[in-house]
């Protein structure tokens, strides 16, 4: 395995005729496409999943969370999650594309909503029993509309869409140690500097050069990334790197060596300090203590 395994929404069998959209019960879902899904790997659209029976251990990007009914989980696209389910889960999921989204309503982005803004936004909210079952209905309603073949049936999902978008997020900000206020004055920005971290962590490691590509002084970006996430700007371009270290230790056979170049270093011991540093224990060590776990 040299690289991650990327799932697309196509792999999943749908009536739409353009693969942009899936709607499913988990326990359909696991039955219809456990060895695609039986194995840590990563999407190429957006996914969100509420729980509504059973128990286990979901994990997205190396944090781990604790699934129970009414857990509700959202994944973005690159993101790799894997999970352990007791036999007893059941629930709802829907897939769909950023296009599927966006080329209806022209003037909302599907990153409107902050658990798809930013990584560091919540991935996982846990609903009150009323909470969950008003999304419950929601993500019921969702899945009967997505197996008609009626007039208008992709407007009506988007509406359910967007309703279920919409509530997730009200009860995410009760709750979440994100300061949405600042999340939506300095929204613009910090998502053009995440997404410019995405792009270029191999190449570009410099907070200056990236306050550079945004037009703003280093001072004021790093004032953004502050208070939005409480960490400086070097700290999140850090994050990224050790992201995708850890990533391909896990789900590929590459090297260290081969990692380390990858990711844009050409001094592999200047690569495990940088890691050793920030996880606390050796590259080699990290890959042998997390598949023992596995």
């Amino acid at each position: 395995m040299s690289e991650i395994e990327l799932l697309k929404i196509n792999d999943f069998k749908n009536k739409e005729p353009e693969n942009s959209f899936y709607a499913n019960t988990i326990t359909n879902h696991l039955l219809l496409h456990h060895s695609r899904i039986e194995k840590p790997h990563k999407h190429n659209f957006y996914a969100v999943f509420l729980f509504t029976k059973g128990t286990g251990i979901h994990e997205i990007d190396f944090n781990k969370y604790e699934v129970k009914p009414g857990s509700v989980f959202f994944l973005y696209p690159g993101q790799t999650h894997s999970w352990e389910l007791s036999d007893d889960i059941d629930g709802y999921i829907f897939f769909h594309t950023e296009d599927f989204y966006e080329m209806t309503y022209v003037n909302n982005s599907i990153k409107d909503f902050p658990f798809f803004e930013s990584n560091y936004s919540d991935k996982c909210i846990y609903l009150s029993k009323d909470k969950c079952q008003l999304i419950k209905d929601l993500f019921k309603t969702l899945l009967m509309e997505s197996a008609k073949e009626e007039w208008k049936k992709k407007q009506l999902i988007l509406s359910y869409l967007t309703q279920i978008y919409i509530y997730l997020n009200r009860f995410l900000e009760t709750q979440s140690a994100v300061n949405f206020s600042d999340l939506r004055h300095y929204q613009s920005v910090f998502s053009k500097f995440e997404k410019l971290v995405d792009e270029h962590f191999t190449k570009i490691k410099s907070a200056t050069e990236y306050a550079d590509l945004l037009n703003i002084t280093q001072k004021h970006l790093n004032r953004i990334v502050k208070s939005i996430t409480q960490k400086t700007t070097t700290e999140i371009i850090t994050d990224r790197i050790v992201l995708e270290a850890k990533r391909q230790l896990l789900y590929t056979n590459k090297t260290l060596n081969e990692i380390a170049f990858d990711l844009g270093f050409t001094d592999y011991t200047y690569f495990s300090r940088l890691f050793k540093k920030q996880v606390a224990i050796t590259a080699s060590d990290f890959r042998k203590m997390y598949k023992n776990e596995r």
